[in-house]
């Protein structure tokens, strides 16, 4: 499964670090270039993604356990991020085609930071939880990964 990364997960030794493999296999990871349409990077004590713009990053190919390591790095656990689950489109695809497909193959995994905990100015809209009104935009959105490779 693929991870659109925009932050410190682009950075081949952190990932490395992150899923504890060797120097040749972290590499092997990252899958190619990406841009995130729909959500645009901020700086807080960590980057985070916040409604609006568009993202570059990279994409890395994990497994469950890859995955697992990534959730804990990320403190999804805690709250700080939210996993969730965006659509892929290829460099000429429309976006709201992308968004409409509903098929795990066509989507990649994206980490979204709590603005407030991380000390961004920025809110998503919506009621209640971070992580419900992230969830709720994101279902409401036509976001998608462009994969540049």
């Amino acid at each position: 499964m693929d991870v659109f990364v925009y932050g410190t997960l682009t950075d081949p030794d952190r990932v490395r670090t992150v899923l504890e493999t060797d120097a040749a296999t972290a590499a092997a990871t990252f899958v190619g270039r990406a841009t995130l349409e729909g959500l645009h990077r901020v700086d807080g004590r960590y980057p985070t993604l916040v409604p609006g713009g568009s993202a570059d990053g990279r994409l890395l190919a994990v497994d469950n356990v890859g995955l697992e390591r990534l959730d804990r790095y990320e403190g999804v656990d805690s709250g700080l991020y939210v996993r969730v689950a965006v659509p892929v489109a290829g460099q000429d695809d429309d976006l709201q085609e992308a968004a409409e497909r509903d098929r795990d193959d066509e989507r990649c995994w994206v980490y979204l930071g709590d603005p407030d905990r991380l000390g961004v100015d920025a809110t998503w809209p919506g009621d209640g939880p971070f992580r419900e009104r992230v969830r709720a935009f994101v279902s409401h959105t036509d976001l998608a990964v462009r994969n540049h490779e």
